[in-house]
């Protein structure tokens, strides 16, 4: 409404109340048009200050409050994911580190010492001489040692390592002679695996493992009628009149390969010395003589033929011929990051020497 003069609506609170004197003259009567008033004065009480004042500080302390607690529950995810990125980067610390690569012996008492040759005898492998030869000193240094057991299960593998081992066996049986080192083969003792167990005090196999093998092996292909079908034309370029005489891209030459013969026969003429001192009396070769033909023998006929002394496992030796059944293990392993490394580098690079048809001599 709008009927005062300057424009402004009517006000039902000031604009000419009716009002009254009570008989008393104490009190005065205010006489009001109730419907004459705003809807929004009939619906909202006047509110008493302290009220406002109380509702106001008690929303604010319910924010604080909220705000707080939203800080603390974040600080605790906060920590929380803070100490799973530390156990985790201190989990791949452990398991990559090269330092959790190593022996797994824990001594305590009198015991029989266990040492495993497994896999290829070669560098970089878990069966490499400096493995082996690590093992077997830890072994034969530990003053609780009663005896020593070299578990074979191996195909072979490189000449110079076997050597470098059967020459440190012998050297350590020496230093300490009252430590006997006995060679059992599980599954397969061939080749390089059987040069090494030459070198010990016994040997013992399973009635069918496989023992012997006693030969010298080079191998590779050749790809001149293959190259000769597709048109490629090798180009080799050399300083020596012989230095790429195991290209496998390029025909034999007679004069080459009587030259690579030698040096196969020198090498098995090596390792036929090294077992034969080994052995001794107990290799028959004078009635078998085709015991160094690189022929492979079960468990039960290298027995009669002085390949190995006697049939039984690596348990049967602990209790039977150590007399300690408790074995403490001295084999190393290679740290995960050090087989990580090996599957991604030195692997690739033998790949390669494979594929290109170069291969050493190997004792297999």
């Amino acid at each position: 409404m709008t009927d005062s003069k300057d424009g402004r609506g009517n006000d039902p609170w000031t604009d000419n109340p009716k009002v009254e004197r009570s008989a008393s003259a104490d009190h005065l009567i205010l006489d009001i048009d109730l419907d004459s008033l705003p809807s929004s004065s009939k619906e909202q009480p006047v509110t008493d200050s302290n009220n406002l004042d109380s509702k106001t500080w008690k929303l604010l302390e319910k924010a604080v409050l909220a705000s707080v607690s939203e800080q603390r529950r974040s600080r605790r995810w906060g920590i929380f994911f803070k100490i799973l990125t530390f156990a985790y980067l201190l989990g791949m610390l452990a398991v990559f580190s090269p330092l959790t690569g190593g022996s797994k012996s824990v001594t305590t008492g009198p015991h029989t010492a266990l040492i495993e040759v497994r896999g290829m005898i070669a560098d970089q492998e878990t069966a490499s001489a400096d493995n082996i030869v690590s093992a077997l000193r830890k072994a034969f240094e530990d003053k609780n040692t009663q005896g020593i057991i070299l578990r074979i299960n191996s195909p072979g593998g490189s000449p110079v390592q076997s050597g470098y081992i059967y020459d440190e066996i012998r050297r350590l049986r020496t230093l300490h002679p009252n430590i006997k080192v006995y060679a059992v083969i599980s599954d397969l003792g061939a080749s390089g695996a059987y040069y090494i167990a030459s070198a010990a005090d016994e040997i013992y196999a399973d009635k069918s493992s496989l023992v012997g093998s006693i030969g010298v092996t080079a191998a590779s292909f050749g790809f001149v009628g293959s190259m000769e079908k597709l048109g490629v034309e090798r180009r080799v370029y050399t300083s020596g009149e012989h230095k790429a005489f195991l290209d496998p891209f390029q025909p034999q030459n007679p004069v080459e390969t009587e030259f690579w013969e030698r040096v196969l026969q020198t090498t098995h003429r090596q390792f036929v010395d090294s077992v034969k001192q080994g052995r001794g009396d107990r290799l028959k070769f004078a009635e078998h003589p085709e015991l160094f033909s690189g022929l492979i023998w079960s468990g039960e006929q290298a027995l009669e033929l002085g390949l190995v002394d006697a049939l039984g496992n690596s348990s049967h030796v602990a209790r039977e011929v150590i007399g300690q059944t408790k074995i403490v293990d001295f084999t190393l392993e290679q740290s995960p990051f050090d087989r990580f490394a090996k599957k991604f580098g030195a692997s690739v690079a033998e790949r390669l020497a494979v594929w290109a048809g170069f291969s050493g001599p190997q004792l297999r």
